[in-house]
C-alpha cells in the first residue's frame, strides 16, 4: 500500500486552501474561474508548482501572470491559515492536460467515424 509522503500531504492542504483563498478572497477580475488542478510540492517543502486551469484557454498567459504576480500575497493568506513553519514558494502553470485530452478525444473520434464511413 502506497503511504503518502509528507510533501504529498502538504500540496493537498495547499491545494484546499487554495482553491478557498482564490474563491473567497481574490479580487483581480483575472483570477475568476480558475481551477487548481493539482500542487506538487518539492521534497523539502521550499517550493510548490501549483497547475491550474481556465475556463477560457486564450486568457491562460494573463491568468498566470496575475497568479505569479498575487503568490506572495497567497502564500501569506496559506501561513495564516496552515499550521507549517514554512510555507513553499508557489509558482504557477497553465495545466494543458484538459486541452490535450480534448484534442486527442476528438481525433480518436474523426478516426472511428472515418473507420465507420469506409465499412459501408
Amino acid at each position: 500500500m502506497h503511504e503518502f509522503g509528507r510533501e504529498e500531504r502538504v500540496g493537498a492542504e495547499i491545494h484546499r486552501e487554495l482553491a478557498l483563498l482564490l474563491r473567497d478572497e481574490a479580487r483581480d477580475p483575472r483570477l475568476s474561474g480558475v481551477t487548481i488542478q493539482e500542487v506538487r510540492v518539492v521534497r523539502d517543502l521550499s517550493h510548490a508548482k501549483v497547475y491550474f486551469t481556465v475556463m477560457d484557454s486564450a486568457k491562460s498567459k494573463a491568468t498566470a501572470a496575475a497568479l505569479n504576480k498575487a503568490a506572495a500575497f497567497l502564500r501569506r493568506r496559506l501561513a495564516e491559515k496552515m499550521l507549517l513553519r514554512v510555507v513553499p514558494r508557489l509558482a504557477f502553470v497553465y495545466d494543458k492536460s484538459i486541452e490535450t485530452g480534448i484534442r486527442l478525444s476528438s481525433l480518436i473520434d474523426q478516426a472511428v467515424a472515418k473507420d465507420q464511413g469506409q465499412g459501408d
